[in-house]
């Protein structure tokens, strides 16, 4: 039975990537890689990091697992592992080695992994927020200030401002990868004594065999600024499948009901109130970020280690790291499917936009009094500004008391409080920012 629900009910392919074994053959192939350094330099002999690797495919967790349960430390159970079917050449596994010289190098190829996971579901995301931009770039709806209706927009921009954003976080995705691809074969401290003279070569061979660089300085760990980075990203990503979930769960509000997440037929919105759609898909979606965020926290304390290093930060970054991975992962098929599966109620939308009876054009009624008039800015502020509270008093129409006193003509008030044409350039805008 499943403890975390990221083992069952949250699981996607990102799981595979995080899992036992995938980190134990991680770790088995930077030990090979150690000994192809050792056997290249003839420290060893040339046909010892062939066995070793040979003996990769015989290693199961299973057999690590016991060997930990009798040793107390999992890298060294498989070593342990490794070395017992490894034959002769077990002798040289882990030659000259510490721990975290494996266990980090084997995290940063584990994190290019699940990066490049994570990306393929943002590039889908992107092309759904872009159909969804360039379909409804001339949807007019209200938009919203401060919880209040303020002028006209289009859904459109909406979903271009989301593709934008995509964009940049895809762009620190991207540009973290050179940052996060560095492991190190530097030994107990950092200084490579174990390794003689060939330390830096050591190193170097290892790492271009893994296609990482190698860290220009450690202690006995990768910093940890460099892990804590990916970690914000993947809040960041996630805080912006929160805004747009948060979005359709305010835009479904009975109230309101511009847009909705898709109800199957047989959907069941509560156990007590049968008549309920709730946008429970968002919510969750809501939910998890706040996961997310919470380990960037646990991520950035873990970079204030003692001295050379000490342990406080393991055990957690065993959660951390892969919850992040697969809740971001996660969310991010969800949001797609959310958005791809909105439905959108045109009556409500222009209802919305009539409801306060013209005051969403109460701006284009001061510029043009102040264009085609002659007023001052100030002075055409304060007018319409005083209209529109006898207007929202009185429950009439702002146009009504623009015609009463006679400040403008039916064909001109007509115009002005039309508020289909008062999108500006949100067409252009919306073709531009996904185009």
């Amino acid at each position: 039975m499943a403890i975390s629900p990221f083992e069952e009910r949250y699981r996607t392919e990102m799981n595979d990537v995080f899992d036992d074994q995938t980190k134990l053959n991680k770790w088995m192939a930077v030990e090979v890689a150690l000994a192809k350094a050792h056997a290249q330099l003839g420290h060893i002999p040339k046909d010892a990091p062939g066995q070793i690797e040979a003996a990769m495919k015989k290693v199961k967790h299973e057999r690590v697992v016991e060997i930990e349960a009798q040793i107390h430390h999992d890298l060294m159970a498989m070593v342990k592992a490794l070395t017992e079917q490894a034959g002769d050449a077990g002798k040289y596994v882990h030659l000259g080695a510490t721990s975290y010289d494996i266990e980090d190098t084997a995290t940063a190829l584990i994190f290019l992994d699940a990066i490049e996971v994570l990306e393929k579901k943002l590039d889908n995301f992107a092309a759904i927020l872009k159909k969804m931009a360039l379909k409804h770039k001339e949807t007019v709806c209200v938009g919203r200030t401060h919880g209040q209706h303020a002028v006209p927009t289009t859904h459109g921009m909406k979903f271009a401002l989301y593709y934008q954003e995509l964009g940049r976080n895809k762009e620190r995705l991207c540009e973290v990868k050179k940052r996060i691809a560095v492991g190190k074969m530097s030994g107990a401290v950092g200084s490579m004594a174990t390794f003689g003279g060939d330390g830096p070569k050591i190193q170097k061979i290892v790492m271009k065999e893994l296609g990482l660089e190698g860290a220009k300085v450690t202690n006995q760990v990768i910093q940890r600024d460099r892990h804590a980075e990916v970690m914000f990203i993947l809040a960041s990503i996630a805080s912006l499948f929160e805004k747009i979930a948060k979005e359709i769960r305010n835009l479904q509000r009975t109230e309101i009901l511009e847009i909705s997440e898709a109800f199957s037929a047989k959907q069941v919105g509560s156990s007590t109130m049968p008549q309920k759609r709730n946008p429970h898909k968002s919510e969750r979606v809501c939910s998890l970020a706040r996961l997310v965020r919470a380990n960037v926290m646990t991520a950035l304390e873990n970079n204030a280690l003692e001295h050379e290093r000490d342990l406080t930060n393991s055990a957690n970054e065993r959660a951390i790291f892969s919850e992040s991975f697969i809740a971001v992962d996660y969310m991010a098929l969800e949001i797609t499917k959310i958005v791809d599966g909105l439905v959108f109620y045109p009556e409500n939308i222009k209802r919305n936009l009539e409801l306060t009876k013209g005051l969403i054009l109460a701006e284009r009624l001061m510029i043009h009094l102040v264009e085609k008039k002659g007023m001052g800015r100030q002075d055409a502020h304060e007018q319409v500004r005083s209209m529109a509270q006898d207007a929202f008093a009185s429950g009439r129409h702002l146009k009504e008391l623009v015609l009463e006193r006679k400040l403008l003509d039916k064909k001109t008030a007509d115009e002005i409080f039309d508020y289909s044409t008062y999108i500006g350039h949100a067409k252009n805008i919306v073709e531009n920012a996904v185009g």
